[in-house]
């Protein structure tokens, strides 16, 4: 048997430490609404480098401009604002009951609300959805009963899954 070699543990050191003052100069920022919009069924080998590329929507006015924008009215603008609300509150308290010992398991959503809840509104009724950790958004945004939600991370015998 050849000898491997020694082993080794490298722990990189960040180029920033907390409070210090990071530099984001080697980082492109392309003009509001300069990236194209592909259609629904594109090749996704065209559209590859759109992967390690920033999408940017809104202008420093906080206006959405560009082929990205302007899809959605303003009530169902509102409306996925309130289902990322309401996902973050519901995140927040079982958060917390997790952490008082009142439930064994809970994973927080925070700073993933949007892509849960907006993911469900491109789905049509009907479609099956299939969510994991992280994707409570996907029930809340099809109106699935919050109680029911909750009676399934407590593991009572309201839980639809029986504990």
């Amino acid at each position: 048997m050849a000898d491997a070699g020694m082993l080794r543990f490298h722990v990189p050191e960040p180029e920033v430490r907390p409070g210090g003052t990071p530099d984001f100069s080697n980082v492109t920022i392309p003009k509001a609404g300069s990236a194209p919009r592909p259609e629904i069924d594109v090749d996704p080998r065209t559209i590859r480098d759109m992967a390690f590329s920033i999408i940017r929507v809104l202008n420093r006015d906080g206006e959405a401009v560009g082929p990205w924008a302007g899809l959605l009215s303003d009530q169902e603008l509102l409306e996925g604002l309130r289902h990322m609300m309401t996902l973050r509150t519901f995140d927040a308290r079982m958060q917390m009951a997790q952490r008082q010992g009142k439930t064994s398991f809970y994973m927080q959503h925070l700073g993933e609300e949007a892509v849960s809840c907006a993911f469900r509104k491109a789905l049509a009724k009907g479609d099956m959805n299939f969510p994991t950790y992280r994707q409570a958004g996907l029930l809340i945004a099809d109106g699935y009963p919050m109680v029911t939600m909750m009676n399934q991370i407590y593991s009572n015998e309201a839980d639809p899954l029986k504990g």
